[in-house]
């Protein structure tokens, strides 16, 4: 039963990959929503009936893969129970329009795809500035994730950036978080990148003096302005990764307060 609930200010779900669709043929199809450690349940506790929502691009010139994006998480919302009035898109088509009535949508959507690429695009917009205020739900999708940290820890992903001396691994989030964010961890303890191992010779020594939250495909953050003093609340499997270190924290099914679990 869908219901909507007053004053709740800002729901924030950080999540590493919410599900919404797999690949078929070389074609990605829509499915449901993960539900893993309840995180449909969850957004049904507090979806508006007739929810408008916005998915924010991670690259704004991508025309045809936003409007693809759109299409198939706008079924993967209605296939969970969770049926969207409609769904915009706020890539290069609207810069100045969608900035206007940002605060307008009962959804925010940050998507996935490359870390910095999006994170320019943010800060072109004033992303930060325009939803300070912001009351509503907003989803994180693996770098939309990643980047709603105040810094933002943007681990090289492609090749030549880790040899890069010019790229930057930490920038300037949206600040809605302190939390930096790791999604996709089933995968990059696999991982190579320029003959290096993403994880050991990566991330380890960048987190010297620093903490990374990792989070493995189903498991997410959770911040409500409304609840436990706006704290963040890890959901499902999760590390944390300080000094070089890695320690599990929580487990599917169980959920922790992120400073808590930091021993803070």
């Amino acid at each position: 039963m869908l219901k909507e609930e007053e004053g709740m200010g800002r729901v924030v779900f950080l999540t590493s990959n919410p599900g919404g669709s797999y690949k078929e043929e070389g074609r990605r199809v829509a499915c449901e929503l993960d539900n893993r450690n309840q995180f449909v349940d969850k957004l049904k506790n507090i979806w508006k009936s007739g929810a408008k929502c916005l998915l924010i691009s991670s690259n704004p010139a991508a025309i045809e893969v936003n409007d693809g994006m759109r299409s198939i998480l706008r079924e993967a919302f209605e296939m969970s129970g969770l049926p969207a009035a409609s769904m915009e898109v706020w890539d290069d088509r609207k810069r100045e329009e969608m900035g206007e009535k940002v605060c307008n949508f009962d959804v925010l959507i940050l998507a996935g795809g490359h870390v910095p690429t999006q994170n320019h695009f943010f800060r072109e917009i004033g992303l930060k500035g325009r939803i300070a205020g912001y009351e509503g739900i907003v989803i994180g999708i693996s770098a939309g994730t990643m980047n709603s940290a105040e810094v933002v820890y943007a681990a090289p992903e492609e090749e030549g950036e880790s040899v890069d001396e010019n790229y930057q691994r930490f920038l300037p989030g949206l600040g809605l978080t302190e939390v930096m964010i790791l999604p996709h961890f089933q995968m990059l303890k696999d991982c190579m990148l320029d003959g290096k191992s993403v994880l050991e010779d990566i991330i380890y020594p960048d987190s010297a003096g620093k903490t990374f939250c990792a989070l493995p495909d189903g498991s997410y953050i959770m911040i409500r302005d409304d609840e436990n003093g706006g704290k963040p609340q890890v959901y499902g499997e999760s590390y944390w990764i300080c000094d070089g270190a890695c320690t599990q924290i929580c487990s599917d099914g169980e959920s922790r307060e992120w400073e808590m679990a930091r021993g803070e």
